[in-house]
C-alpha cells in the first residue's frame, strides 16, 4: 500500500511516523525525512538546554516505537519506506553531536544517510531481526551512532 495524505491525516501516529508528510515523497523518502529533520533542528534545539533536548529525543524515540508500529500495521509492512520518524529522531541526535557549522552538518547528513542505506553490522542485524516499532527505530539509532563516531574521527584528524 502506498501511503497517501489521507492516511497521513487519519491519525496522529501516522502524521508523526510519516515525518509530517516528508515520508510521502515518491523518491527517497528516508532522505526527504532526514532533510526535514535538518530543517526543523534549529527550531527544536535553540530554545532548550542540552539535557532537555536529549530527554526530548528519548521521548521522541519512545513515541516513535508506538507510532511506527501503528503505521506499519496500517501499511502492511512493519518498516515501510514512508515511515521516516526513525530518520528524523536519529538525525537530530547526530546534529546534536556534530561540530558547529554548515559544512559539518552537511558531512553529518552524508554520513548518516550512508550508514542508514549501506547498513553495516550491527545495523543490518537489527534491521533483519528486531521487529515492530522498536526495530524501525533501533537500526537508525545505530546508524546515528556510526555517524557520530565518524564525525568525531574526522574532527580529530582535521583539527
Amino acid at each position: 500500500m502506498r501511503p497517501t495524505v489521507r492516511l497521513l491525516l487519519s491519525h496522529p501516529a501516522h502524521f508523526i511516523s510519516l515525518g509530517f508528510g516528508s515520508g510521502l515523497s515518491p523518491r527517497a523518502p528516508g532522505t526527504a525525512g532526514t532533510l526535514a529533520a535538518w530543517l526543523l533542528y534549529p527550531l527544536l534545539r535553540a530554545p532548550i538546554s542540552e539535557f532537555v533536548f536529549l530527554a526530548l529525543l528519548a521521548s521522541f524515540f519512545v513515541a516513535g516505537i508506538v507510532a511506527a508500529d501503528r503505521t506499519g500495521r496500517a501499511l502492511g509492512a512493519s518498516d515501510h519506506g514512508a515511515i521516516v520518524w526513525d530518520e528524523i529522531v536519529a538525525f537530530w541526535l547526530v546534529l546534536f553531536f556534530a561540530p558547529p557549522g554548515l559544512a559539518w552538518q552537511a558531512t553529518a547528513f552524508v554520513l548518516f544517510r550512508l550508514f542508514d542505506i549501506v547498513k553495516p553490522q550491527p545495523i543490518r542485524w537489527a534491521d533483519n531481526h528486531v521487529g515492530g516499532g522498536f526495530g524501525v527505530m533501533l537500526d537508525d539509532l545505530i546508524a546515528a551512532g556510526y555517524a557520530i563516531l565518524a564525525l568525531a574521527v574526522l574532527k580529530h584528524f582535521m583539527g
